[in-house]
């Protein structure tokens, strides 16, 4: 329920997985249109038309097709190919861009699916699209009029998340469908979606993981090609479907079927894997797609940009589903299916990881790493290019699949991810999603305008969506691999307090100094489980934690040691650091005990040569590490999943006194007269600031010193101490400290003149008027604003301000929607947060105030995408109150992208 028109054209998933085309119909698709509802049956006709009448049909046909209606709209399903209408959608307001007749915002809402396509999710599709356009067109609620016996309509209706009050008038329903809605209504609409995309989605990708038949293209002659070691690797993964070979000669190839073409083939495969050069590619995909093949991966490389438009059209005109191209190939590990369509030398065992990589070097690292470690595949996708399918795609499957433990994800950019964070936080609730968080230094970032869009780096972005996504990112790949490791086999931790044991001194004091640089906490114990080691360790052993308990130790000894400290409540987890000595292995001793306890234990054996093993134990196994850092971080990310899992999942708050139209005037009134964009002025800004309540200082403009005088007098009596401040404006300014022009505490006649002469003086044509405002009572100086990430959408940003705020680099930042927690942790998260809450017996500042003032400008970003950058600096805190003294915006010409809509890539 975003603000945003719907594409020219798009494609989307029904609920069975086929792919449907949808756009705005012209009038070369009137006869398209007219014949879908010739072809419906009368029963149909009389549901939609209040009775079969062939006039209506007509008259909607050309109604629906006649562009740029006022106050109107409609939008048509076809058939991939975009040959056949399978499902039209209008709504028409009657005086005006959703004015309605009288002027209430009200739009008819009507819909019609051929008879061939119910109950496929069409009509359902159709609403979700249409509500965003009739919501951009102004309209604020759809009145569908039904009769009370059509069933299938009151149930798409029904389903579809919104509330729908229903009226019978004269024997008909008039079922209003309200677009503005309080934010649980948004969310609940929302998650009917999301949960419609997932069904739909998963059903599509079932023949790329489960097919019933495979076509391997390019297995040709030479033994050491890419096509043969894909058909050897299904082949011994044991392939339960039929398996054949499309090669231009050949009968066979290693003793399975050939045949030239996909036309010639005895069935239609599910799934073709596609190793042909990549001149050829794009003829083969069309050729698959034109017999039916219902999915593609392409793991040839190398393709031209016309090359690659070709084949995307053939998938999508196809409605076929792709993995690739340039990449490893995909491997379900299901004994149902068995297959192993890679062309790797690593063959993955069967397990609970689902793995998909953009890189195929790193998706063999991963397979490597999880069979070793015993943890295992449950499905592999080497993504490549993702010309299709993507990470979320990936997340959806697994979400649904029982055998998938675990998600890992390697992925070098998001296609869409406001949706990846949406699925990511639904997935993660049951199973963690891990991801290596690649790509924290890319370039080429432009030249930021404001502090707001400075500080918000490549990093802090992608670490925002991360967090609040509960995706666990590592930092490297060998750190993932022993974060995976952990979260199988150990439980998670309540807390951040850990116990270091270990049998040799400075194992231990490392171990302990690695867990605190990680975050976590190493506390002394008290003085009964003290005493209680101290009767139960070696003579010498020191107990206070970490806990050394000599070299002589023994296993039996060491696993008694484990469970005291455990069982006395005051750690949640335990970190061994233990070394062979002459006296033995206390490893070895340790592994004859229980696995996994109520809390997590994990050991640090510098002599093993993996970085992280699970070794057997009774009842599971244990990770054992080579490196304290590993183990530590490891049991970081475990603490850090725990407190998401146990943290509510928080709510966006209402909010009064927000005029969205008011704001949505301005700035379509702004980029009239400056298509470009720019800096908006300081009356404008306050204006757009203030349809979201978010009050500036009280302010005047002067364009002279005479003018600044007399101004000056009005606000002075708001100042402390009667004095005022001249800020130095003009549209190129965008850091005033930077040229010198702001004047403090002027107290005065003669001191507002003189000051508003030197800054003419010394800032010259740059300068082309002052601001005046009451000079401000003392408080904490903070910075809040938003910016529009190129890739991830506005995030909301906060932290210490005032002219040092890119030195102290005290920030955080939240994608948007901000939920109470994110604002709460945004303040609370922070390096100034003491002098927010308290400090040294300072008072408390108003942390209520600055939250809302968040949630305030999360929504201004989100309602706005015409707004770039904004900067509260400095927005000054105090215990009575908050104030924004200064401000900026930015607007730039911006299309409006609903990320929730149902869409393929």
């Amino acid at each position: 329920m975003h603000e945003v028109g719907t594409p020219h054209a798009i494609w989307a998933l029904a609920a069975d997985g086929e792919t449907v085309l949808l756009r705005r119909p012209g009038p070369e698709d009137r006869d398209r249109v007219s014949a879908m509802h010739r072809a419906m049956s009368a029963e149909s006709l009389y549901l939609r038309f209040f009775g079969a009448s062939e006039s209506a049909a007509r008259e909607t046909a050309e109604r629906v097709t006649t562009p740029d209606r006022e106050g109107c709209g409609a939008l048509i399903a076809l058939t991939p190919d975009g040959d056949e209408v399978v499902g039209v959608v209008e709504y028409n307001g009657a005086d005006g861009p959703g004015s309605g007749a009288d002027g209430s915002g009200e739009a008819e809402l009507a819909l019609a699916v051929a008879d061939a396509w119910h109950g496929r999710g069409i009509g359902t599709l159709l609403i979700e699209h249409v509500v965003t356009m009739a919501r951009a067109d102004g309209v604020r609620t759809l009145v569908a009029d039904l009769l009370p016996w059509n069933r299938p309509m009151l149930r798409v209706l029904e389903d579809m998340g919104m509330p729908v009050r229903n009226r019978l008038v004269s024997g008909v329903l008039s079922c209003e469908i309200p677009l503005e809605g309080d934010v649980p209504t948004v969310e609940r609409y929302l998650t009917a979606v999301a949960r419609r995309e997932a069904l739909a989605d998963v059903a599509s990708l079932v023949p790329l993981f489960a097919p019933r038949s495979v076509v391997i293209a390019g297995a040709g002659r030479r033994v050491d090609s890419v096509g043969r070691a894909l058909l050897r690797n299904v082949m011994a993964a044991g392939y339960a479907g039929s398996l054949a070979v499309l090669h231009p000669t050949a009968t066979e190839v290693d003793g399975v079927l050939a045949f030239p073409t996909p036309d010639l083939l005895p069935e239609v495969p599910d799934l073709v894997v596609v190793a042909v050069p990549a001149d050829r590619v794009p003829d083969l995909v069309e050729d698959c797609g034109r017999v039916g093949v219902r999915a593609v991966v392409v793991v040839t490389s190398g393709g031209t940009p016309e090359q690659a438009a070709r084949v995307h059209a053939s998938i999508r005109r196809h409605g076929m589903r792709m993995v690739g191209p340039n990449c490893l190939g995909i491997a379900q590990t299901d004994p149902a299916t068995a297959l192993n369509a890679t062309f790797g030398w690593t063959v993955p065992t069967r397990g609970g990881a689902g793995v998909a990589v953009q890189s195929g070097g790193v998706g063999i690292a991963l397979i490597e790493q999880f069979n070793r470690l015993g943890i295992g595949v449950s499905t592999f996708a080497s993504l490549g290019d993702k010309y299709d399918v993507s990470g979320n795609d990936m997340l959806q499957w697994w979400q649904a699949d029982p055998r998938t433990t675990m998600a890992i994800l390697h992925l070098e950019s998001f296609g869409n991810p406001r949706k990846f964070s949406r699925i990511a936080r639904t997935v993660g609730r049951a199973k963690p999603v891990l991801t290596v968080d690649a790509g924290r230094s890319a370039a080429g970032r432009r030249a930021a305008g404001s502090h707001t869009a400075a500080a918000v780096t490549p990093t802090v972005a992608r670490g925002a969506l991360f967090r609040q996504a509960g995706v666990t990112a590592a930092q490297t790949l060998g750190d993932l691999v022993a974060v995976a490791a952990l979260l199988h086999a150990q439980p998670l931790p309540d807390g951040a307090s850990v116990a270091v044991i270990g049998n040799a001194g400075g194992a231990g004091v490392l171990a302990a100094d690695a867990c605190v640089d990680a975050g976590l906490a190493v506390p002394r114990f008290g003085p009964d489980l003290e005493a209680d080691l101290r009767a139960l360790l070696p003579a010498g052993a020191a107990c206070a934690n970490p806990v050394d308990t000599t070299a002589t130790v023994d296993g039996e000894t060491l696993r008694r040691c484990v469970d005291r400290v455990l069982a006395a409540g005051h750690v949640d987890a335990v970190v061994l650091a233990l070394a062979p000595t002459a006296l033995g292995d206390p490893l070895g001793d340790l592994l004859e005990g229980p696995a996994v306890r109520a809390r997590p234990v994990v050991v640090i054996a510098p002599e093993r040569g993996a970085a992280v093993e699970l070794l057997p134990a009774v009842g599971g196994t244990v990770p054992v590490y080579n490196d304290a850092r590993t183990a530590a971080v490891a049991l970081a990310h475990a603490y850090e999943r725990s407190m998401w899992l146990t943290r509510p999942r928080g709510t966006v708050p209402p909010l009064p006194d927000v005029d969205r139209g008011a704001a949505r005037a301005l700035v379509a009134d702004h980029l009239t007269r400056e298509p470009d964009g720019g800096w908006l002025p300081p009356r404008e800004c306050a204006r757009l600031l203030g349809a979201y309540g978010i009050e500036v200082s009280p302010w005047r403009q002067a364009f002279d010193a005479d003018e600044a005088v007399a101004l000056a007098r009005e606000l002075a009596p708001l100042g402390a101490d009667g004095a005022v401040v001249l800020k130095a404006y003009g549209p190129h300014i965008v850091h005033k400290s930077d040229v010198g022009g702001v004047r403090l505490r002027l107290v005065g006649d003669d001191a507002v003149r003189a000051a508003f002469t030197d800054l003419a003086d010394r800032i010259g044509a740059l300068m082309e008027s002052v601001v005046i405002q009451p000079m401000a009572a003392s408080g904490v100086e903070l910075i809040a604003g938003v910016t529009q990430d190129e890739v991830l959408g506005p995030l909301v940003l906060f932290g210490l301000g005032g002219v040092a705020t890119d030195v102290l680099a005290d920030h955080g930042a939240r994608l948007t929607p901000l939920t109470d927690l994110d604002a709460h942790t945004l303040l609370a998260g922070s390096r100034g947060a003491p002098l927010l809450y308290g400090h040294r017996g300072a008072a408390p500042v108003d942390t209520a105030g600055i939250e809302d003032v968040l949630h305030r400008l999360s929504r201004l970003a989100d309602d706005v995408p015409q707004l770039v950058e904004a900067d509260l600096n400095p927005l000054v805190a105090r215990p009575d109150g908050v104030t924004v003294l200064d401000a900026r915006i930015r607007l730039a010409p911006r299309p409006g992208h609903d990320p929730y809509l149902r869409r393929l890539r």
